[in-house]
């Protein structure tokens, strides 16, 4: 009996001696993010819709068939009428699956998504873990699941789109923008020439125009840029645009013109403008007017008028210091006033939460202080001297309204109200479930076109500049 007790403690210790330099948060911090990741499977499950890479197969055959010697933009899906519609360049990014099995594809695609929607949000949020004092794998390991859950992102990676690669070539600008706008203090003399190129941000403008050689509507990010007069950041999209595009021409010169002098204008292959799933002005105009089309000229004159809002919207973001707010209001333009926006185009609404949350976050902090003032006065007199210093309870209600917006901005992408309410004319009318059917159908392009008229932005948070106005709000909040 002595004998195993000895050697129990003996195993005892070994077990103490491999625990002895793990962190009991550490712990309890990895344990809430596997919950987190658990409850985003089971909220996939129970607000996703049925996925087997539907549109993963139609890029995968599409591909096979061309690298057997056909021409790419005559495939056609089976049991289907959609083919490829992307540029040549995006055939020739997507050539190398063809030598994979269709799920395979869909897989190696949603990893590469996921990793590459993780290392977006850790870019964004590291600015803001950093001012709180939080660890950036736990928010980033919190985060990551909890975007995957909603709408657009769990389409995305069902459907096996491209979306989120798209995403972060363009948010690759934006952290290039922001490492540009500190090189001023980041850069040390012994710097060599390539951690100069890295950090110093030459290359902001290249995810942006790739992004446009892949799919047009990033497009409007190029005039953003000019309307911002960040001429070399527009001068390097626009020339990796036109690289990218004229090598295309070189390699796959058949399908290049077949793309931009055909394809390109069949608008009919990608479906019709009413369908539920397409959560844009045009299809909300085609549903509350009950149409398989789009009324033209009404379209064209309120997607003016939006355009008009968000650039000029994202313009003032730009010249206050929030530059992940503007490029937010130009994506969420940019889905607004596409003709076809289906929902798993909208993953803009992910930096909107995040703005939007971290607006409650920063205008508490700051009511902290006024409340603090209140209790004993700028000068140390007792409270009560002056009636216009705000109530102790301030900070409390500071942000509220942010911090709801960005709750029910989450739950209304995680819900999708708009499938119990899907229609498709001519079989069934749009206001088939009357005006809150027809609401709940279009209840994401709403929360868009409100996002665009309303999202607020946080002066010196993001600039795409350093002058001693934005080195006055670095010291401010503690980022220098």
């Amino acid at each position: 009996m002595p004998a195993s007790v000895g050697r129990g403690l003996d195993r005892l210790a070994a077990v103490r001696r491999v625990t002895r330099g793990i962190d009991r948060r550490t712990v309890v911090r990895t344990g809430i993010v596997a919950a987190v990741a658990y409850a985003a499977w089971l909220a996939i499950g129970a607000f996703g819709r049925p996925y087997n890479f539907f549109d993963m197969k139609i890029y995968h055959g599409a591909v096979v068939w061309w690298a057997s010697g056909h021409e790419l933009y005559e495939f056609v899906a089976p049991d289907t009428t959609l083919g490829f519609t992307y540029p040549p360049f995006a055939g020739l990014a997507m050539l190398p699956m063809a030598h994979l099995p269709v799920t395979a594809a869909g897989l190696v695609n949603a990893l590469v998504s996921i990793a590459a929607l993780a290392v977006v949000l850790a870019a964004l949020l590291r600015p803001i873990v950093d001012r709180l004092g939080w660890p950036l794998w736990y928010t980033v390991g919190i985060a990551t699941p909890l975007a995957v859950a909603i709408e657009p992102v769990r389409e995305t990676l069902g459907y096996g789109q491209v979306n989120l690669l798209l995403f972060a070539l363009i948010m690759a600008d934006m952290i290039a923008l922001r490492w540009r706008s500190r090189r001023g203090t980041h850069y040390a003399e012994n710097d060599g020439p390539l951690l100069r190129f890295v950090y110093g941000g030459a290359w902001a403008g290249v995810g942006i125009g790739l992004a446009t050689a892949v799919k047009l509507t990033p497009a409007l990010f190029i005039f953003y840029l000019m309307i911002t007069r960040q001429w070399r950041v527009a001068a390097t999209a626009i020339g990796t645009t036109i690289a990218v595009t004229i090598g295309s021409f070189g390699v796959v010169g058949a399908e290049s013109r077949a793309y931009f002098g055909r394809v390109l204008w069949q608008t009919e292959r990608v479906g019709a403008a009413d369908m539920t799933p397409n959560q844009s002005l045009a299809g909300l105009l085609a549903r509350l007017y009950d149409s398989i089309e789009t009324p033209g000229l009404l379209w064209l004159a309120f997607s003016v008028l939006v355009l008009a809002l968000g650039l000029s919207r994202a313009a003032n973001a730009h010249a206050e210091g929030d530059e992940l707010t503007a490029f937010t209001l130009v994506g969420l333009t940019a889905n607004v006033i596409s003709p076809i926006s289906w929902t798993h185009h909208l993953v803009w609404v992910i930096p909107a939460i995040i703005v939007l949350a971290d607006a409650a976050v920063r205008r508490r902090e700051a009511s902290r202080g006024l409340a603090s003032r209140a209790l004993t006065g700028p000068h140390g007199e007792p409270p009560g001297v002056s009636t216009l210093r705000p109530p102790i309870w301030y900070p409390t209600l500071t942000g509220l309204r942010h911090g709801v917006a960005a709750i029910v901005l989450y739950l209304l992408f995680l819900i999708s109200p708009i499938w119990p309410y899907e229609h498709q004319l001519p079989e069934v009318s749009h206001y088939d479930d009357g005006l809150f059917g027809a609401l709940m159908e279009n209840s994401l392009v709403l929360a868009l076109i409100v996002l665009v008229a309303a999202l607020p932005w946080r002066p010196g948070a993001e600039p795409a500049f350093f002058t001693d106005r934005m080195a006055r709000h670095a010291i401010l909040y503690g980022r220098r």
